[in-house]
């Protein structure tokens, strides 16, 4: 797991009778009520209390390589060397 400033990095496994959708609605829900219960003054910041947006991100993988490769993508997300392009640059 890595927490990022606005979305956060799982690599997870799960038995494959739960379909990607239906892990990613357990986990935010869970997330969403624990964090609610344990800072009650995040819901009152949070417009109609949803803490979570609606969109995701779901890759699987088959093979060590696969999944090493999404392994070191995560761990290195906050690396001072990754730095993202932005679309707006702000050269003339």
């Amino acid at each position: 797991m890595e927490v990022m400033e606005d979305h956060v990095h799982l690599f997870l496994s799960a038995p494959p009778r739960y379909a990607p959708a239906r892990m990613v609605q357990i986990l935010k829900s869970i997330s969403a009520r624990e964090l609610f219960a344990r800072f009650p003054r995040l819901r009152r910041q949070f417009w109609g209390g949803q803490l979570w947006e609606d969109g995701y991100f779901v890759r699987s993988v088959g093979d060590a390589v696969t999944a090493e490769i999404i392994r070191r993508y995560i761990r290195y997300q906050k690396s001072p060397q990754n730095v993202q392009l932005s679309l707006f640059d702000e050269r003339p």
